[in-house]
C-alpha cells in the first residue's frame, strides 16, 4: 500500500495512491485507516512529504563500503544525529543552496516511517513500530561537516530532507536497492543488505535515548557514492517498490514549499 500526503481544494490531505488514483482517507495513516469520500486523480493534486515528523533521525556511516569510501572504521554502535523538521520538502520540490557552503553532497537514503509512539523497544518488536519505508535525501554542506565539531549546520539547512512520493508499507528493509541519479546520470547503487545496523536494530537502539512518536523519521544510512551538487542539478533517489523522489537544486534561500 502506498500513502501519499498530498493538497487539494486549500487543504492538506493524506491518501492511498493506486495507480493514477488517490483514495483519500479520514484524519492520519498513523491509527486505523479509513476511506473518506471523494476521488482525485494524480494529476488534480501536489504531492508533498508524505509525513510531517517532530523529528528525523539519521544514521552516519552506515554502510559497510560508505564507511571504506571515506576511510573510516566501521562503527561499533549506532552513530546518530538529528535532522530538524524545517528541513522537510515533497517530491519536486526545490533543495536551496546556501550561500556560506562551497559543496552540498546528495546521500540517498531508505527511510523508515514510525507507525505509534515508541520508547525502549526490543529489536524482536521493531518492525512492529513501522508503518512504512520512504526515500529520503540527506543534503549535506560537506565543507562545514568537515568544519564543525558536530553535524547540525552541515545537515539542518532548511530544504536539506527531500522526503517522498510515498509511504511504502509493503517492503523487506533487509534487501532493497537504493540508487540516486544526478541529471539522469547513475551515482549510488547499494542494497540495505549491506548495512551494517539493520532497520530492527536502529529502531530499537534510538528508541532507547529518545521517544520516537508517529510519523517520525529514521533515515537508514547512505550507500558509496557521494558526490556534489550544483545549481542547475536535478537529484533522483529511486527505491522500488517505492519510487522516485525528485528535486532540483538552485540558489540561495528561495526554498520549495513544504
Amino acid at each position: 500500500m502506498k500513502i501519499i500526503r498530498f493538497a487539494a481544494e486549500g487543504k492538506t490531505k493524506y491518501g492511498i495512491l493506486k495507480g493514477q488514483s488517490i483514495q483519500p482517507i479520514q484524519g492520519t495513516p498513523f491509527r486505523a485507516i479509513k476511506s473518506a469520500e471523494g476521488r482525485y486523480r494524480l494529476g488534480q493534486v501536489r504531492l508533498l512529504a508524505p509525513c510531517s515528523p517532530s523529528k528525523i533521525v539519521a544514521m552516519g556511516l552506515n554502510y559497510r563500503k560508505h564507511a571504506e569510501e571515506v576511510k573510516a572504521a566501521l562503527p561499533k554502535e549506532p552513530l546518530i544525529f538529528l535532522k530538524p523538521p524545517t528541513a522537510v520538502i515533497g517530491p519536486e520540490d526545490n533543495i536551496a543552496y546556501p550561500p556560506s557552503s562551497t559543496r552540498i553532497d546528495y546521500e540517498g537514503e531508505l527511510a523508515i516511517v514510525i507507525k505509534k509512539r515508541a520508547w525502549q523497544v526490543s529489536v524482536k518488536d521493531a518492525l512492529n513500530y513501522v508503518l512504512g519505508y520512504t526515500c529520503l535525501n540527506d543534503v549535506s554542506a560537506r565543507d562545514h561537516q568537515r568544519d564543525d565539531v558536530q553535524w547540525t549546520r552541515a545537515k539542518g539547512f532548511d530544504t536539506f530532507a527531500p522526503i517522498g512520493p510515498c509511504i511504502e508499507t509493503e517492503l523487506d528493509p533487509g534487501n532493497v536497492i537504493v540508487e540516486t541519479y544526478l541529471n539522469g546520470q547513475l551515482k549510488q547503487h547499494s542494497s540495505t543488505s549491506d548495512l551494517i545496523f539493520a532497520v530492527p536494530e536502529q529502531i530499537s537502539f534510538i528508541s532507547h535515548v529518545m521517544t520516537l512518536l508517529p510519523g517520525d523519521i529514521i533515515a537508514t544510512g547512505t550507500p558509496s557514492g557521494i558526490g556534489p551538487m550544483h545549481p542547475g542539478d536535478v537529484v533522483e533517489i529511486k527505491i522500488e517498490p517505492i519510487g522516485t523522489l525528485r528535486n532540483y537544486v538552485i540558489k540561495d534561500g528561495k526554498k520549495g514549499i513544504t
